[in-house]
């Protein structure tokens, strides 16, 4: 896929309010390893090859195992992702595929059995950032190459 306009340049305060809510995202108190497990969940479910590339890049870098990496796909069926972990997932797949999956109540409850209010909200918000990103990343068609795999 080759790029097909240089959104950064065109849009530039656009990208800063992003990259702001980025900078946002780090600072809550989520677990630096389960931010990148959403960001590729949500990134697998969106077929974003730029933002895979790069979230299983700085998830190795964290220390992430292969094995975890490899699997977030199928985390339901898999024993060494914790129950927080997996709620956290199931919301990503639900928020990600909102207009599908909705966010029903029995999540909810799930979710927050691991997570205070504010954790939950900055969860959606997460996942929210990283499916806009996915969106920004394909519609202008950035490309997986190795040089976005922020080596």
């Amino acid at each position: 896929m080759e790029q097909r306009v240089n959104y950064y340049d065109l849009a530039p305060e656009a990208i800063k309010i992003m990259h702001e809510m980025e900078k946002y995202t780090k600072t809550t108190g989520l677990d630096r390893k389960l931010r990148e497990l959403v960001k590729i969940r949500a990134s697998q479910i969106n077929g974003c090859a730029f933002c895979l590339n790069m979230h299983t890049a700085d998830a190795r870098k964290m220390g992430e195992t292969e094995q975890r990496l490899y699997c977030v796909s199928a985390w339901e069926d898999c024993t060494f992702y914790s129950d927080a972990e997996k709620a956290a997932l199931e919301l990503t797949e639900h928020v990600t595929l909102i207009a599908n999956k909705r966010v029903p109540d029995e999540l909810y409850h799930r979710v927050r059995e691991h997570y205070s209010e504010k954790e939950y909200v900055d969860l959606v918000i997460l996942i929210n950032q990283i499916n806009c990103w996915n969106r920004l990343s394909i519609s202008m068609g950035n490309a997986a190459t190795s040089a976005s795999n922020n080596d």
